[in-house]
């Protein structure tokens, strides 16, 4: 019942996060739509399709798509009252990624999967509906820049295996790893830290 809360939560981050994106593009409701939904569950199908699930999770529930419809109607619909565009975008995609690292971690682990592919699924379930939402709004993915975003997921899949022994509750683990994700983004972030870029600038 928990991880399916955790998983709705997630699913309404990104769904907001999404729309506040198309928003800030001033696209159509329709494209605030669309944008909201491929946010949402973009990470968890790519997920789902490379474990061989069919259909993909989204589809046998129709919760989650009456819960992109109504996050994305929120966005709209108080879109004025959200203050400091780019802060609250940032800060509801990186509760998403905090919430869809621990949700593909548990989907890899029910499959039976070794825990670095574990940690790989949660990284991707946790990032690739924010890189098809920027690919499809013109932007360069934040995964593809000097910013930590995966690095942050795979920090808390790591953390979620070397905890994994000591918590029977797996609730409580899911809870640690979610602030692991969330600290690790937001003190990056505050103190600027980030990825050395492979290349020297040309004189």
């Amino acid at each position: 019942m928990f991880f399916q809360f955790i998983d709705i939560l997630g699913t309404i981050a990104f769904a907001i996060s999404g729309a506040l994106v198309a928003m800030n593009k001033r696209m159509d409701p329709f494209g605030v739509l669309i944008i909201a939904f491929v946010t949402a569950v973009g990470g968890g199908t790519l997920r789902d399709v490379m474990i061989g699930i069919e259909p993909v999770s989204w589809m046998k529930n129709m919760t989650f798509v009456y819960v992109i419809i109504s996050s994305a109607a929120f966005a709209v619909m108080f879109r004025k009252r959200i203050n400091y565009l780019r802060k609250s975008l940032f800060l509801f995609d990186t509760i998403g990624i905090a919430l869809y690292t621990v949700v593909g971690i548990e989907t890899g682990l029910i499959a039976g999967l070794h825990p670095l592919v574990c940690i790989s699924l949660g990284t991707m379930t946790a990032c690739f509906g924010g890189v098809l939402r920027d690919i499809l709004c013109n932007e360069i993915p934040v995964i593809f820049r000097k910013e930590i975003y995966a690095t942050a997921c795979i920090l808390g899949g790591i953390t979620y295996f070397l905890l994994l022994r000591f918590f029977e509750d797996r609730n409580i683990l899911f809870v640690i790893v979610g602030v692991v994700v969330i600290t690790v983004r937001l003190v990056a972030v505050r103190y600027k830290i980030s990825l050395p870029t492979l290349y020297k600038k040309e004189d």
